[in-house]
């Protein structure tokens, strides 16, 4: 397996003098994914949780809605001409009957950490339809409870800790709970891996939960979340306009530069109660 973290000697500048230390990097390498033995996409992301990822994307594409539709994962061997594996390749086999995607789909180049969402063919590829409907659901979080998931999500980055450098996805209750917490050099990854781990634990959709995030709130996290059920969406940085009109249109909850108390909701605001 890839490892998570990679050790690199450097030279560390402070007030105090030059000097030299050993300092832990958030390791980034390709991830290829196969659909069928038929390559899909190739991101980059940190190794770890890998079979979540792929199972994830494969949500976020609106090609699988639920473990069934999964016969198998596995990494391909001999990845390399010497036989070897290097973990960087993923075959994911579909259950007899599930549709494959359209060709248009596929993303046949490199997807960087940082956008998930630029090589698709065109806006209208994006906005998948949605198995299921989040406008109808109830659930409401209060102020105070939002105002506390940004702390408990980096309670939680344990990767983070040691390297500063890794965007975090997490999946909270009303009373502010952690479901699941995953990590990735890619904001959209760290969301792919918890989509996937609610996926392989047959809890899909995900009905009366919030989504919190690293970052800011792109159209594509936004995409995301709907596609995989989730009501509300936070983040600590700001939205995009095209993410807001997909919260809106959707009928999904959006709040960004969630900060202490301080927040603001962009669309959604009957599932935020407030003090006052």
């Amino acid at each position: 397996m890839g490892r998570v973290t990679v050790q690199r000697r450097i030279l560390r500048l402070r007030e105090t003098g030059p000097s030299h230390r050993v300092d832990a990097l958030a390791a980034e390498e390709p991830l290829e994914i196969r659909l069928n033995g038929r390559p899909l996409t190739i991101t980059m992301r940190t190794p770890g949780d890998d079979f979540d990822l792929a199972a994830g994307f494969l949500v976020s594409e609106g090609v699988i809605g639920g473990a069934g539709d999964i016969e198998a994962i596995r990494y391909c061997a001999g990845a390399l001409e010497n036989g070897q594996n290097t973990y960087n390749v993923l075959d994911v086999r579909l259950t007899t009957g599930v549709t494959l995607p359209a060709t248009s789909l596929e993303r046949n180049f490199y997807t960087t950490s940082s956008c998930g969402v630029c090589g698709k063919a065109s806006l209208d590829a994006v906005r998948t339809v949605a198995r299921w409907d989040v406008a109808p659901d109830d659930v409401t979080f209060s102020e105070e409870v939002v105002a506390e998931l940004p702390e408990r999500l980096r309670t939680a980055q344990k990767v983070f800790d040691r390297t500063g450098g890794l965007h975090a996805a997490g999946l909270f209750t009303p009373a502010g709970r952690a479901l699941c917490v995953r990590e990735d050099v890619g904001r959209h990854n760290a969301v792919d891996k918890l989509v996937g781990w609610a996926l392989r634990d047959g809890r899909l959709p995900l009905r009366q939960t919030a989504l919190m995030v690293s970052g800011r709130a792109s159209f594509e996290l936004v995409q995301k979340a709907v596609m995989a059920g989730v009501p509300v969406l936070a983040a600590v940085s700001a939205p995009s306009s095209l993410a807001v009109e997909l919260a809106a249109e959707s009928g999904l909850t959006l709040l960004g530069f969630v900060r202490g108390r301080s927040m603001n909701v962009y669309s959604g605001e009957e599932r935020i109660t407030t003090s006052s």
